[in-house]
């Protein structure tokens, strides 16, 4: 009887609880958030890879081809057919005078417009970021407003202002100006940009200054710093990363200059079709200029984004190598 119970006793005891591996538990979290994270960025990823990689490599094919006749017509034409012509496009795009014109145009509109533009939107940022401003959001806002404005709605009301015959304050300046002579017209077109992008720009500087300390501006100020000093030894060195990007997004965007000359050309003839690369771009696609079509086209916007590209990184090294000095 003894020994039944001690049996008994011996086969109930619970068996012993074997620890789980932490190592195994910390990786299968570790691949749960990995698989989640992906999970959040698939939308993202696929309207990237939709609105940009596709277009870019559809227009990196596209640059390799040319619509030509197909010979079969009663005259030797007939029907245009998409033919591999290899690197023609880019030597028709490098070689046309055209091309390089226009470029020259835009990079001189840079050289007027950037340098204004980036000081004009980092002044707005520093007084916005001042104790001098009581109502920062409304008037954060009210310089933002214009970049709101569809760009080629924002280039006909510059037109409105500018044509002489219904401006409401040309009348009152000087008589013989004219704001779209040829002399002029970049001018014109530097001061429609400034207006539209310096909010833009001056949210960029702003959110930079944002992202300082506090405790550096009070130290300062203990120390006998003036407003002005602040601005000028702490804000301004701080946010060299945002002007580095706001320089680099506004020569991108320089080079794919389009609804303020398409605007003026249309009341200003003398301009032509080719007045900007971008114009020539779109003009040839259209088929107003020759060659045309999609394979010219495309070699002309790949060419206009190794320029972008270039440009852009003469800029960051130049920044670069005096950041360091």
């Amino acid at each position: 009887m003894v020994t039944v119970t001690e049996t008994r006793g011996a086969t109930s005891a619970p068996a012993p609880r074997i620890p789980a591996d932490p190592t195994r538990r910390r990786r299968f979290g570790t691949r749960r958030e990995g698989l989640t994270g992906w999970l959040f960025m698939t939308p993202f990823a696929v309207l990237f890879v939709l609105v940009f990689l596709v277009p870019i490599i559809v227009s990196i094919r596209s640059s390799f081809f040319a619509q030509v006749p197909a010979g079969d017509g009663l005259y030797g034409g007939g029907e245009l057919v998409d033919t591999f012509v290899g690197l023609e496009n880019f030597v028709t795009a490098a070689t046309n005078g055209a091309f390089w014109t226009g470029m020259g145009r835009v990079v001189l509109y840079a050289a007027l417009q950037i340098p204004v533009m980036i000081l004009l939107a980092l002044g707005l940022a520093l007084l916005l970021d001042s104790f001098i401003v009581r109502r920062p959001t409304l008037f954060r806002l009210s310089f933002f407003l214009p970049y709101a404005v569809p760009g080629i709605i924002a280039a006909m009301m510059w037109l409105y202002l500018y044509t002489p015959e219904v401006s409401p304050f040309l009348p009152f300046l000087p008589e013989g100006t004219d704001f779209m002579a040829p002399g002029t017209i970049l001018f014109s077109m530097a001061n429609m940009t400034t207006w539209t992008y310096t909010g833009y720009n001056m949210l960029i500087f702003l959110s930079a200054l944002q992202a300082v300390p506090r405790d550096l501006y009070e130290a300062a100020r203990l120390d006998g710093a003036s407003g002005f000093q602040i601005s000028m030894r702490i804000k301004v060195p701080l946010v060299r990363g945002a002007a580095l990007l706001a320089v680099l997004l506004s020569i991108i965007g320089t080079i794919q200059l389009f609804n303020e000359p398409v605007v003026l050309q249309a009341a200003n003839s003398w301009m032509g079709k080719d007045f900007t690369p971008m114009m020539l771009t779109y003009n040839t696609m259209m088929g107003e200029i020759s060659p045309s079509g999609s394979g010219p086209a495309s070699a002309y916007s790949l060419l206009m984004a190794l320029i972008a590209g270039v440009l852009a990184i003469v800029y960051a090294l130049l920044q670069r190598r005096k950041g360091d000095a």
